[in-house]
């Protein structure tokens, strides 16, 4: 026990001290000439990134902005190794200069929809998953306090107590929703933070509030931060270090965010005085309506002009060299920052204990799982058992009680269908999370098993039960006996002809 001791601090001493170290060396990200392709049924393959270089710092945020359709979620999905199956990617995405894939625990990605459990509380939310997501040296009482300072941080500290709510359901509001999902990602403080959307349903403070806190860490940490954002207030917007304007999947600037508004300028389409400098480039580089912009000294120029304008300006400029040379020069000697394994993660029986105590409380809390096809049966149960009461024991008891085992199977085979709504909201959270690396499919498919197995029983015992009670014989036999009697009764008249038959042929 002693020696056990002693290599379990060990382990948690050398982990510890790794975290250590990759706070202080932190992620280089870079990407070069990255395309991706997509399947088209008219055209073929559409590219959705056309040659994207680009990269990201430690201790930095890069904010890539642009308007509806121009590829934000796209490129973060590509960095952070996401796409679907059915697109096609090109080119060279480097993290510390070599190409290697992500771990659990050195990267983390903050989906745009809000994907989470509806009859959790915010602080089961998020205990629930530290529990799934920090290191098995942990102490629970550890993980408790780091869920209860992630939420502090989140400013979540009024709602804790609240559920998170959905269809049907009242509880927070969207942009609560959205602060607990930021939440549940960075309880690991990965060194790699994907944000698609991040202030999406945000107020202008909220959003303010919630992205300085972000950056804040990421700075402490040196933490590597790429959020996509689709137009953020005038103080967000400060706060970035880089910029990534896409439009129509082709880069328009990349580089510093304090230099965009130079770059404009020089191509003649400066940021008026009093103006939101973010509102004025998606203005500026927003095709869906293609509208003339003013241009210079009144001359006006057509959108896709404006576009391809600052698309070729960006290309010859010398700050499209930098970047590309910013690329090659990602420091090689911080190559062992991002370990193959990631950060040791909760045991498998751990996290079926979690998975089973989770879907046990969202299975009680959900009408529409269980407790909605129970009322049914009970009510399906007193009906067909009232309709059958007393049927007796002859020879036409057997249809009747033929009949009552086809109403009874029936109607539970197509009542099953009343628990697959929630099933599949279910589903939504189970690919969120091992996308994310939290647990894999055969820990969500014991702990899933295991908290269904009481309510299955219940629901099949309990109105079994009462249609037995209703339908108990009256007579000297039971249903067993009865049902053996009967089945005896038809072998019989299947093998001997009726005598008054035979005495009639005679």
């Amino acid at each position: 026990m002693i020696m056990e001791s002693h290599d379990s601090s060990t382990t948690g001493s050398q982990e510890m001290e790794r975290i250590g170290q990759s706070k202080e060396s932190g992620v280089y990200l870079g990407w070069k000439n990255l395309w991706v392709m997509v399947q088209d049924k008219v055209a073929g393959r559409r590219p959705i990134l056309q040659g994207l270089t680009g990269y990201a710092k430690p201790g930095e945020v890069l904010a890539i902005m642009g308007p509806s359709g121009c590829g934000k979620s796209t490129l973060l999905d590509a960095l952070a190794g996401r796409l679907d199956s059915n697109t096609r990617q090109s080119g060279e995405i480097l993290v510390d200069g070599c190409k290697k894939a992500l771990a659990f625990g050195n990267s983390a990605y903050v989906t745009q929809d809000d994907i989470l459990m509806a009859t959790l509380t915010v602080r089961e939310a998020v205990y629930y998953s530290a529990q799934l997501q920090l290191p098995r040296y942990m102490s629970k009482s550890e993980k408790m306090e780091r869920a209860e300072a992630t939420i502090k941080e989140m400013g979540l500290q009024d709602a804790i107590n609240t559920r998170i709510g959905g269809w049907g359901v009242k509880g927070l509001s969207g942009g609560q929703k959205r602060r607990v999902s930021i939440c549940i990602e960075i309880l690991t403080r990965p060194k790699l933070l994907f944000l698609d959307e991040p202030t999406s349903g945000l107020d202008s403070a909220a959003s303010y509030h919630v992205m300085s806190r972000i950056i804040k860490l990421a700075q402490q940490d040196r933490r590597t931060l790429i959020a996509s954002i689709h137009q953020p207030s005038g103080e967000v917007f400060e706060l970035f270090h880089n910029l990534c304007l896409l439009s129509s999947g082709r880069t328009v600037y990349f580089g510093s965010t304090s230099a965009a508004n130079q770059f404009f300028s020089s191509n003649g389409f400066p940021c008026p005085p009093m103006r939101n400098p973010s509102d004025h480039y998606l203005r500026t580089i927003n095709q869906d309506f293609d509208v003339d912009i003013e241009q210079g000294f009144g001359e006006k120029t057509s959108t896709t002009e404006v576009i391809n304008l600052l698309v070729e300006s960006y290309k010859s400029s010398e700050n499209y060299q930098q970047v590309q040379q910013s690329v090659y020069d990602i420091p090689l000697q911080n190559v062992g920052s991002v370990e193959k394994k990631g950060i040791q993660k909760s045991g498998f029986i751990t996290q079926c204990l979690v998975l089973t105590k989770r879907s046990f409380v969202n299975m009680y809390r959900d009408l529409g799982y269980y407790w909605f096809r129970f009322a049914i049966y009970i009510a399906l149960c007193l009906c067909v058992g009232t309709i059958f009461i007393n049927i007796g024991s002859d020879y036409g008891s057997i249809q009747a009680r033929g009949s009552v085992l086809m109403f009874v199977v029936s109607f539970m085979t197509f009542l099953a269908i009343g628990g697959f709504p929630s099933f599949v909201e279910d589903m939504k959270v189970f690919t969120r999370e091992r996308l994310n690396g939290h647990y894999g499919v055969a820990a969500f498919i014991v702990g899933n098993t295991l908290s269904s197995i009481p309510y299955l029983l219940l629901i099949s015992v309990v109105p079994w039960s009462n249609g037995v009670l209703l339908c108990w014989p009256t007579k000297r036999y039971t249903s067993l006996r009865l049902l053996r009697v009967d089945a005896f009764r038809l072998h019989d008249i299947s093998r001997k002809p009726n005598d008054a038959c035979r005495k009639r042929v005679v």
